[in-house]
């Protein structure tokens, strides 16, 4: 009876790997795995925002209304959360991508406001900040790349036959991606241009 039971559970997982059941669990872990990278990178820049703005908020104090509207960018950003496991969720996934966003355009707009001050550009702080954040730009370009070729894998693999009858059976559904106008633009870090800011990230 052992014998028997041994050759079913051979037969079975041969047919769970020969229509696609391992493929998916395996990629299906991998969009996790850089999702969870994705969320570091772009925990990493939000705990970078508390520092920047006290800087900036000590060397120029007239411009309060552009620092409170980075925090409360910062603020909405973290307020989102993605899991792994709501990965699925398109609405979920926009709200974060547009939270980051507006973090993202509140930052532009601040180092934008510091060119006009030349003292701030010169202190090391803000200089050490501006190079800090430039890296982790960076970092979020590269972790977006990945995850976005993660998930073109998995959506890939569980349309094809027979591998999209296992993925209805196991209740494996299409993943929704970062929405973007231009492909091209994720395959590379968004660039920000730190340059004049004291020299930071030369």
């Amino acid at each position: 009876m052992k014998r028997w039971y041994a050759l079913l559970l051979s037969a079975l997982t041969l047919g769970l790997a020969g229509c696609g059941y391992n493929d998916i669990q395996r990629l299906d872990e991998g969009t996790k795995s850089a999702w969870s990278e994705v969320i570091n990178q772009y925990q990493r820049r939000a705990d970078l925002v508390p520092n920047l703005v006290e800087v900036v908020k000590g060397a120029v104090a007239s411009e309060q209304q552009t620092l409170t509207q980075v925090m409360e960018a910062r603020s909405r950003a973290t307020s989102i959360q993605v899991t792994p496991e709501t990965l699925n969720n398109p609405e979920a996934m926009k709200r974060f991508q547009d939270a980051q966003a507006g973090l993202t355009s509140a930052l532009s707009r601040l180092i934008a406001v510091a060119e006009n001050y030349p003292d701030l550009k010169s202190q090391q702080a803000y200089r050490d900040l501006m190079t800090q954040l430039e890296g982790t730009e960076n970092r979020i370009g590269v972790a977006r790349s990945r995850y976005v070729k993660a998930v073109n894998e998995y959506n890939v693999l569980i349309r094809q036959f027979p591998s999209n009858l296992t993925a209805m059976l196991f209740g494996n559904a299409v993943k929704p991606n970062f929405s973007v106008e231009n492909e091209q633009a994720i395959s590379s870090a968004p660039k920000i241009d730190f340059g004049k800011a004291g020299g930071a990230g030369k």
